[in-house]
């Protein structure tokens, strides 16, 4: 693979100075040129007026097939309260754009073959035309108006959280290259941190003498209990993360030496959302192409794969760094109860500093 991409980035250079020389050569003065001098005849002009023509159809004719082609890396519903108006505005978005681009690519190219040049043929020129002027500059104003109102007002829903429900406060702590969670205890409320405090056993720069973070808990994986709402606070260590939960339509720049907030209500928890019938085929294929590349594998005399398990996952949406594609981890929904006896498992910071002096 490696040689086959040298060979076609060389490839590409020689044919970019091709390139470069023959725009040189068309600058030149047409004395320079000589009588041979490359001057477009009626029938280069034919001939590209139909290449345009070609391109826009096989565009589309590519753009189906990968609709279709594709369809199994879309993403199935999502699992939070928001997700579903997130959906809707996302295909509304889509729709728009997909007729818009459909509609200018197709004019565009085709005014490209209908009027290609013909000698003697010359082009209908115009000052202004005011309706013309008002209608392409009204139509995206109002489309982009209504997008944007819906967007701004559909993401005030998502983060205006009613303290009377109880929601759940999460600090999501990102570093190169993973994550650790932090549970806000008893108090449901978060002690200050700050990474000056980071030493030994504080991972997480808490403030040893805030009495709020005393209770707090750190782990190493989100479980979250499911119809609750949750109010995520994150804090890069290092650099920008993006804390991103594609099955909860959520993502979230992480920001070195601030905090910033999002928040949303899972409504379906691992164990169903693994049983329904999208992910129940989608895991199925991806365990059949495990199986193939296993036998390759042990045929070669490596280690067979693990078959595949879904999960909801936390990942980092931002390229931070050498090991990035490994920053992922792992989300548990589950019921409030299992919730609260995962939660008695963990240890408080309080008890951690304890031990840690012992």
């Amino acid at each position: 693979m490696t040689a086959f991409l040298i060979i076609l980035i060389a490839a590409l250079f020689v044919i970019a100075l091709w390139q470069i020389s023959k725009i040189v050569q068309l600058g030149k003065s047409p004395e320079a040129n000589g009588a041979d001098g490359e001057i477009a005849n009626d029938a280069d002009n034919d001939r590209q007026g139909k290449f345009m023509l070609y391109f826009v159809i096989a565009m589309y004719v590519m753009m189906i097939a990968c609709f279709i082609g594709y369809q199994d890396y879309f993403l199935p519903d999502a699992a939070s309260a928001h997700g579903s108006e997130y959906d809707s505005l996302l295909l509304l978005t889509t729709v728009v754009i997909m007729i818009v681009q459909f509609l200018t690519q197709a004019l565009l190219h085709w005014f490209s073959y209908k009027y290609r040049g013909r000698k003697g043929q010359k082009a209908l020129f115009y000052a202004d035309n005011d309706r013309l002027e008002f209608i392409w500059t009204a139509i995206p104003v109002v489309v982009l108006a209504g997008l944007i109102l819906w967007g701004l007002f559909s993401w005030n829903d998502i983060m205006d959280v009613d303290k009377h429900e109880d929601p759940l406060v999460v600090e999501v702590y990102a570093y190169q290259f993973g994550w650790k969670v932090r549970y806000s205890g008893s108090d449901n409320t978060l002690g200050d941190a700050n990474v000056r405090f980071i030493k030994g056993a504080n991972v997480l720069g808490i403030d040893p003498t805030d009495a709020d973070g005393k209770d707090d808990m750190v782990a190493t994986e989100l479980h979250l209990p499911v119809n609750r709402p949750v109010v995520f606070n994150f804090r890069s260590q290092d650099v920008l993360h993006s804390a991103y939960m594609p099955h909860f339509r959520a993502q979230m720049n992480v920001v070195p030496g601030m905090v910033t907030k999002f928040s949303f209500t899972p409504t379906v928890t691992s164990e169903d959302y693994k049983s329904t019938e999208f992910m129940t085929e989608k895991v199925s294929k991806i365990n059949e192409i495990r199986r193939q590349k296993s036998k390759e594998l042990e045929a070669a005399g490596d280690v067979a794969l693990d078959p595949y398990e879904f999960e909801y996952y936390l990942l980092c949406n931002k390229i931070c760094g050498a090991s990035h594609y490994n920053m992922q981890m792992k989300i548990v929904v589950e019921s409030e109860e299992d919730y609260n006896k995962w939660l008695e498992t963990q240890t408080t910071f309080e008890t951690t500093l304890a031990n840690a002096e012992n």
